[in-house]
């Protein structure tokens, strides 16, 4: 079962059964859907719209396009739009914006569970290449402009509802609710009850230690798949839970692949012994360097990438291994510690995605 089926089968409001981690990643993924013309936006005082009412097929196109996967984000807006569980949440305050200079993508939305509860929901990033190099962008860069765009869209929506608060967001979405959650205005920090973080990167280690993070420390839930890439990126200080997942290697972020068991998701002991070594080696690696050296990495792993024609995880081909060297041995301007490291990183990354690739077939 993943988050479609246990959508159509949850026949019980929060009123009865109450809102769970499962839930939080449903509404953390659905956020990935464009709402723009159809959810009133953040300065709009409209009426909210039921999830219920966005099933009209001359809505659909709009919403789905240029989503990844359309065909698991279509099924999954169909069950929600018709479960007793999801249809009556009344979504508001839809924000979505793009800056190219800023390397800035943002996106959020607010859902009304009910009259006395809300959760606010942040995009992540999808898996493509360029998408993830946010991610990455972390390492070096503190705040990002989305982490500070994510604490203005709390406060906004703090000063608009009374409602007792929940944040959260998948990928780059949960770390950026994290941020918010201890960044925001004392006032609506103290309405928030939870704080989701579905495979989210962590922080460098100024944040972890800080006083402002331990204030909202205990109220964090991270969940992570198996073989957590991108959850598990500067994870040095945070408690997390590990979900298990029908895909395989860094493919597992995606949370249609997350495993649901009887209302609840499938955990496991830990993140797999390959995925535990490329993290803590580039973990390790990033640690010693400063903020210059990280940019350098990250901007030289992502070149790398682009040069060779990768723009998906799918996307390698057999001659991948060639590719790379090529495309190593072309980059300028680094010296020899880095292209050797940013070489190894590539091949770790991509001889686990193979080795999973044959396994599973």
């Amino acid at each position: 079962m993943n988050i479609v089926d246990y959508a159509k089968s949850q026949m019980k409001d929060f009123k009865t059964t109450k809102f769970n981690l499962v839930d939080s990643l449903i509404l953390s993924q659905f956020v990935y859907i464009h709402f723009d013309k159809i959810v009133p936006g953040l300065a709009d005082n409209s009426e909210p719209v039921r999830i219920g009412d966005l099933l009209k097929a001359e809505h659909i196109p709009h919403m789905l396009y240029n989503v990844r996967d359309p065909k698991s984000n279509h099924r999954l807006l169909i069950a929600l739009g018709m479960s007793p569980r999801f249809r009556n949440i009344r979504m508001c305050c839809y924000s979505d914006s793009l800056d190219i200079t800023l390397q800035k993508q943002f996106a959020a939305v607010t859902y009304l569970l009910d009259d006395e509860t809300a959760y606010v929901a942040y995009r992540g990033t999808d898996s493509t290449i360029v998408g993830w190099k946010e991610d990455f962008n972390m390492a070096f860069i503190s705040p990002v402009p989305a982490q500070q765009e994510g604490v203005s869209y709390l406060n906004a929506v703090a000063e608009r509802f009374p409602h007792a608060l929940m944040v959260g967001g998948h990928s780059k979405g949960g770390n950026i609710a994290v941020y918010s959650a201890m960044e925001c205005h004392q006032a609506a920090q103290n309405r928030i009850m939870s704080i989701y973080s579905h495979d989210g990167p962590g922080f460098r280690d100024e944040i972890f230690t800080s006083e402002k993070y331990s204030h909202i420390k205990a109220r964090i839930h991270k969940t992570l798949p198996q073989s957590s890439l991108v959850g598990m990126l500067l994870q040095h200080q945070e408690d997390y839970i590990v979900v298990e997942s029908k895909k395989f290697g860094i493919m597992q972020h995606d949370p249609f692949s997350w495993v649901i068991n009887k209302g609840d998701f499938q955990y496991t002991q830990g993140i797999t012994g390959g995925a535990e070594h490329i993290n803590n080696v580039i973990n390790q690696w990033l640690s010693s360097l400063d903020d210059e050296k990280r940019e350098l990495f990250v901007t030289t792993l992502y070149s790398v990438f682009e040069s060779i024609g990768v723009m998906n995880f799918s996307d390698f081909t057999e001659d991948w291994r060639k590719k790379v060297v090529i495309a190593i041995g072309t980059v300028k301007g680094i010296d020899a510690e880095t292209k050797r490291f940013v070489f190894d990183t590539i091949i770790s990354l991509l001889s686990l995605y193979v080795k999973n690739l044959r396994f599973f077939r």
